[in-house]
Parts: structure tokens; C-alpha cells; sequence
């Protein structure tokens, strides 16, 4: 879904913002819906990929959670930042670059088949997302969620996903719970 088409200015959005208002007494009930309009609107273009995304969250949870619970052994920690870098950049690079890495090693003579991968929307953002994630919470910038919605909001949401820009956790951290809205400037 673009955020200039119709769909989203008439429906999406407005219903997203006629809900999110009338949930004014819950901040928990704003998240929640906040985060699964993320979800649906990641999900509009290729509802299949949004498994990959939670995947991506839920292991990005995990690992902010080992950084935070060994923290004080700093040789681990570091070794599951690692591990987590690793892990992020490779399934951006085989979502992302495997095609052409494979296309470029047979343009030179190579005999490799060519995988059909489709390219997940937003995959570079939500990516960098929740390496952020983990970084601000191994540097101490941003408290570890011991909410896993919460997480899956920050490297989810809706209005910064595919437009950007991706935005440090240790500045998103706060707005979770903490946020006013006002009209006023």
C-alpha cells in the first residue's frame, strides 16, 4: 500500500486515526493497534512476508533480551551482538543480493541456478530496525522490552517503514508509552 493512494488516504489512515483516538483511555490498547495496522499494512503488498518480519522480530526480541541478561559479561554479549549482526545481514543479503551475487558468478562462466527469491518489502528498514534494537539496548542507549509488542511495534511501524527514515531505538524508546499527542505547538 502507498501511502499517496487512495486506499490508504481514505480508508487506511483515517480508520487507523478514528480508532486510535477513541482508545484515548489505553495506551496499551493504541500500541497493540498501532502494531497491527503495521502488520496489515506491511502484509497488503505480499501477506505471506509479514511471517518474515515477525520471524525477524521475535529473534531480534531474543537477542536484545541475551545482550540485557549478560550485560555484565561483556566477551558474551558482544559475542551475541555478533551473532545477531550476522544473522540480520545475512537474510538481508539472500533476500536482497543472493540474485544478483548468483546472476554476476554465471555472468563470469558459472553454472549456478538462479534462485526465485521475492524481495520482501521494507526488508533494508525493518532489518536496521532491529539491529538498532539490539545495539541500543548492548551499548545501554535503550532499555531491553520485556514486552515483545513493544519491539515488534518499534521495527514495524507503519508511517516510517518504507518511507523511512530508520530511526534509532534509544529515540523511538520513550514514544512507546510515554507519548502526547496535541494539536498545540
Amino acid at each position: 500500500m502507498l501511502f499517496s493512494s487512495i486506499t490508504f488516504l481514505f480508508y487506511f489512515l483515517p480508520i487507523i486515526l478514528l480508532l486510535y483516538y477513541a482508545c484515548f483511555f489505553s495506551r496499551m490498547l493504541q500500541n497493540l493497534l498501532l502494531l497491527v495496522a503495521s502488520l496489515m499494512f506491511y502484509a497488503w503488498g505480499e501477506p505471506k512476508m509479514v511471517f518474515l518480519m515477525l520471524a525477524s522480530i521475535t529473534l531480534n526480541y531474543i537477542f536484545g533480551l541475551l545482550v540485557h541478561w549478560t550485560r555484565n559479561k561483556k566477551r558474551v554479549a558482544k559475542t551475541i551482538l555478533i551473532i545477531m549482526v550476522i544473522i540480520n545481514i545475512g537474510l538481508l543479503f539472500v533476500f536482497k543480493y543472493l540474485v544478483f551475487t548468483v546472476e554476476s558468478i554465471n555472468s563470469f562462466g558459472g553454472q549456478l541456478a538462479v534462485p526465485s527469491i521475492a524481495l520482501p518489502i521494507g526488508i533494508s528498514f525493518f532489518t536496521f530496525q532491529a539491529i538498532s534494537y539490539v545495539v541500543d539496548v548492548y551499548r545501554g542507549d535503550g532499555e531491553v522490552q520485556k514486552n515483545p509488542f513493544n519491539t515488534a511495534l518499534y521495527i514495524s511501524f507503519f508511517p516510517q517503514l518504507i518511507a523511512g527514515p530508520i530511526v534509532r531505538y534509544s529515540t523511538f524508546q520513550k514514544q512507546i508509552n510515554e507519548r502526547k499527542e496535541s494539536i498545540d505547538k
